[in-house]
């Protein structure tokens, strides 16, 4: 009997994730078809839409469960409505994840930005609610094109010397 989210299911939707991560490092996922990614994880194309419903259901299934894994690294401070401020946690989640980050802004989910948030309370404190949309997207952008930067080189830097440069951004600042 087929149970849903059974061990093997899992272990099935896995491999067939790890297997696009795999070819998305080398092309575009309008070069990815469902039967080369089938052969290559080992399964039939029925097992694939019993899962997924096409390659784009792979990919956001792949972008929630890093959303997913972000909001639990920061579950303390979003269920006390807080933002705390620990960017040297989420660059020591991407030097472990690289692929994955690699994979989620290939995928263009930058755009929809839920890995980083942006705290509304304490930016108006900053700029007295003046434009702040503007300075919310200079932040997103700015720290986003730096995550991008630090992934193409390879992350050589360390977690510790990237969230220095973004303490760097941001000195003169009360937290």
């Amino acid at each position: 009997m087929n149970t849903p989210n059974n061990k093997r299911g899992r272990e099935t939707e896995e491999r067939m994730e790890r297997v696009f991560v795999e070819l998305l490092q080398s092309r575009n996922l309008d070069q990815i078809s469902i039967s080369e990614l089938c052969q290559k994880a080992k399964v039939n194309r029925t097992t694939f839409y019993a899962h997924y419903d096409g390659l784009y259901s792979i990919a956001d299934a792949i972008r929630l469960k890093l959303e997913a894994n972000m909001k639990e690294m920061y579950h303390d401070a979003i269920g006390l409505r807080v933002n705390s401020h620990d960017y040297l946690k989420l660059f020591r989640h991407i030097k472990e994840n690289q692929v994955l980050y690699r994979t989620y802004f290939k995928l263009g989910y930058d755009n929809q930005y839920k890995i980083i948030t942006y705290d509304k309370d304490l930016s108006a404190k900053h700029f007295g609610n003046k434009l702040l949309s503007y300075h919310m997207e200079f932040f997103r952008a700015g720290i986003t094109r730096i995550i991008k930067m630090w992934l193409d080189g390879g992350c050589r830097e360390s977690a510790e010397e990237m969230f220095d440069v973004i303490k760097s951004e941001y000195q003169g600042r009360e937290q």
